[in-house]
Formats: C-alpha cells, sequence, structure tokens
C-alpha cells in the first residue's frame, strides 16, 4: 500500500430518533477529514445485498446504536445475528479495524454496556478495536460540558441527547467533537494497520 491508496470504511448503525445517527455523521466527517480515506455511512434500515458487500469491502467499520434500557436497540441486534453467516464464513470480517459509538437520553444510561456488548461481538468476528483516546473532560471545577470526552469513555464515543430535545439540536457540539475524534483516529490507526500489512515479512511455518 502507498501513500496514495485510499482506506474505505464503513459506519453502520441505527439511529431510533435521529440523535445517533448525527453522531454517526460526526464520525464520519472526523474519519473522512483523514487524507486518502473514503467513508460509506450505512444506516441499518435494510439488511440487503448492498450493505454486506459494502462491509465486506471495508477495511474497518465502526458500530453505532442508541442505548435503550441499558443495551443496544433491536434494529442493530438484529444486524448482529444477520452476521452469523459472515461469521461462519471463515471469519470473513477478520482483521478489519472496528471501533463503536453510542447515544443515550441519560448521562450514564449504561451506555458503557453497549459499547462492551459491540466490543464482543467485534472480537467474535476477529476484528481489531480501536477506542477512543482522548483525555476526559468536565473532570474538574474549571471543567464543562463543552469540554472534549465529556462523558470520560474510552471504549468508544459516547453522546447524550436530552428526551424532550430533537436531533437538531441534540447530541451537543462537545459530543459531536468527540464522535469526530473517534472517526480521525480510526481512519488513522487503519492507514498504518494496512501500510504494514502491506509490508510485513511472510513468517514460514
Amino acid at each position: 500500500m502507498n501513500g496514495n491508496t485510499q482506506v474505505q470504511i464503513a459506519v453502520a448503525y441505527h439511529s431510533g430518533y435521529g440523535h445517533t445517527a448525527r453522531q454517526a455523521e460526526a464520525v464520519a466527517a472526523g474519519a473522512a477529514a483523514v487524507p486518502d480515506t473514503g467513508v460509506r455511512l450505512l444506516p441499518l434500515t435494510a439488511l440487503d445485498d448492498e450493505l454486506w458487500r459494502t462491509l465486506d469491502e471495508a477495511d474497518a467499520i465502526i458500530f453505532g446504536t442508541p442505548t435503550y434500557m441499558g443495551g443496544a436497540s433491536a434494529v442493530f441486534r438484529t444486524f448482529v445475528e444477520a452476521t452469523s453467516k459472515v461469521w461462519g464464513n471463515d471469519l470473513q470480517w477478520r482483521d478489519k479495524i472496528a471501533a463503536g459509538f453510542t447515544n443515550s437520553g441519560n448521562m450514564a444510561g449504561d451506555k458503557l454496556h453497549t459499547l462492551v456488548d459491540i466490543t464482543l461481538f467485534a472480537a467474535q468476528h476477529g476484528m481489531i478495536w480501536v477506542g477512543l483516546a482522548e483525555y476526559g473532560g468536565w473532570n474538574t471545577s474549571s471543567g464543562s460540558s463543552a469540554d472534549l470526552n465529556r462523558l470520560g469513555s474510552w471504549l468508544g464515543a459516547m453522546s447524550q441527547s436530552n428526551n424532550d430535545e430533537s436531533a437538531e439540536t441534540a447530541p451537543c457540539a462537545s459530543d459531536l467533537r468527540t464522535a469526530q475524534a473517534l472517526g480521525r483516529r480510526v481512519a488513522e490507526v487503519t492507514h498504518v494497520h494496512l501500510r504494514g500489512r502491506a509490508t510485513a515479512v511472510p513468517v514460514l511455518t
């Protein structure tokens, strides 16, 4: 792989009311800001051949779902279970880069449980997980909700949207910047990963 080769990243997500979709768009924007990176936003509304083809062709997949009642949405879980065919095909997504993000109405909302669930799902597919590498914000008396990574999450990107606010105003700007940071990091790591694989010396057994 040379410096002009384009990395392909897929952002596969479900959004119930539009808030997680805004987070997905921010993730995609962060990844696309890295040179030589192509990004596809994939709402999980239809599990059709085009979806599976795009995911198979991607070098990295970033998964997103709202957190409902302490876990991923039913739509996202339907997608997860449908990937059993991919998993059964000799770990077809093995060594792809993976990451995740989630949104909920409450500050905590047990979003960590959702991210753990996505991480285990990616691990079963033999994927390589990339977390968020941003110092936690809003953890001092001088901090504020405008801080990057204000919810202090590192397994993936978290955002919070008030239940009485539409997707036009929530998640807040800092949560969207945090999502962008995740997308950017995934793109950067994927470039490094593919360059390393291209130059690796085969191991003789």
